[in-house]
């Protein structure tokens, strides 16, 4: 059952992300701006065709090639971590980072570039003008609930 649950997350993250990059896409213009929260949350369409920061993006073709190919190792992992006992946090982890993946190599592959759309206003000027998805706060949810699991899972053998 919780396999189901598990996959479900996966697939359901990774379309909430899917269309919220689709609705920027469709009814913002590239560089445009929306405050909330006493303008310290933003909405901001960026074209990302690199990897995280636009890391290679004069590279595309390995971007995309890249992408699809640890998509494939997140989820053979995620998939294997699912069918074992226990590893609670793993599962949920894998399971977000997968969800992320997904969503980013669709854009990718799709699309042509990643869509970014959610930055924070900081007291620090290259923070502020860095732009994120739901899938990079996916992959980094789940990379923290994978090193949680490390620590718990660590601390039990050497009782």
């Amino acid at each position: 059952m919780i396999i189901l649950v598990l996959m479900s997350l996966t697939l359901s993250l990774a379309l909430l992300d899917i269309a919220a990059k689709s609705y920027v896409e469709g009814y913002m213009t590239k560089g445009q701006e929306r405050s909330f929260g006493n303008g310290k949350v933003f909405l901001r369409k960026v074209y990302n065709k690199g990897f995280c920061l636009n890391l290679l993006e004069n590279e595309p073709e390995f971007v995309k090639i890249s992408s699809v190919f640890m998509t494939f190792i997140v989820t053979i992992y995620q998939l294997i971590t699912l069918i074992r006992r226990k590893h609670y946090l793993k599962k949920i982890g894998l399971s977000l980072m997968a969800a992320g993946a997904w969503s980013n190599t669709f854009d990718r592959w799709i699309r042509g570039y990643v869509i970014d759309y959610v930055g924070f206003r900081t007291k620090w000027k290259k923070i502020t003008e860095i732009t994120y998805n739901l899938g990079d706060f996916f992959i980094m949810a789940g990379s923290v609930f994978m090193m949680l699991s490390s620590l718990f899972r660590g601390r039990k053998k050497k009782h």
